[in-house]
């Protein structure tokens, strides 16, 4: 298994596959699943990209120090990332934790990136006081408790009903996701703010939106994308919220048109 270190001592998980002579293209995993939530696009970019995946910090395999996180420290866990890998320059593509970290590059850090993919997110996520009560619940041990109510979110009752093997997949995923890592990355979410701060964003970027993601709706997706110079807007009408699972191709359309002048072949 493939770890780093970061500057705090934080052991990451990532896995880097595909074409090693392709741009590098960088996925950043959503709250409450891990790595794997990308294998649909790892089977369709990885011929002309070399594909990195890492476990956010308190996911998957990665380490899950006692919270709370902030965005700006899930950023620089990326950043570690890339420093470690020697890689001065990635394109990225974040869905809903993941692109509140992108947002957060975006501004903080615009010379490692090509371009970025914002899927599923959102630069505010109020009331403050139901991530508490779920911070709460994951501390406890219960969340068990809410994960019907996330995989309602994740996806929509169709692709429940057409998919139910991929679906208990995410669901598994989700009750493996380490308690404390879990409440403290609700924690960044819950105290994050960037809606004024993304105006700043010079870099290409693409905005993704569910058409039915009841978590991200699609006014969130929209608030980004006209705050973001030049910003490239898509809505996949027929999806919520983990939309690159439940609309595997259109998704990969939506992300390989935004990158196509990349890839080292076509």
């Amino acid at each position: 298994m493939a770890t780093l270190l970061t500057n705090d001592n934080v052991r990451l998980h990532y896995e880097l596959e595909g074409d090693v002579d392709g741009p590098v293209l960088l996925f950043s995993n959503s709250l409450g699943i891990d790595l794997h939530m990308w294998e649909g696009q790892v089977e369709a970019f990885r011929d002309h990209y070399h594909i990195l995946r890492y476990d956010s910090r308190g996911h998957g395999e990665s380490e899950a120090p006692p919270g709370p996180y902030s965005i700006e420290r899930l950023g620089r866990d990326v950043l570690a990332i890339l420093d470690a890998l020697e890689l001065d320059r990635v394109s990225f593509c974040g869905l809903s934790m993941g692109g509140m970290v992108g947002m957060w590059l975006g501004v903080e850090a615009p010379e490692r990136f090509r371009k970025i993919a914002l899927c599923n997110t959102s630069a505010h996520m109020p009331p403050p006081k139901a991530w508490t009560e779920r911070c709460q619940l994951a501390r406890n041990g219960r969340m068990v408790d809410f994960v019907e109510m996330v995989i309602e979110r994740w996806f929509t009752a169709s692709f429940r009903e057409r998919d139910p093997e991929a679906v208990n997949r995410c669901r598994e995923r989700f009750l493996a996701t380490p308690t404390e890592g879990y409440a403290a990355c609700c924690e960044a979410i819950r105290d994050m703010d960037q809606r004024v701060t993304i105006c700043q964003i010079e870099t290409p970027t693409l905005v993704i939106s569910g058409g039915k993601d009841e978590a991200t709706p699609p006014e969130n997706g929209r608030f980004i994308a006209d705050r973001i110079p030049n910003a490239r807007y898509v809505e996949l009408p027929d999806a919520a919220h983990l939309s690159n699972i439940e609309q595997t191709k259109i998704f990969n359309t939506a992300l390989g048109n935004f990158l196509k002048n990349e890839r080292k072949r076509l």
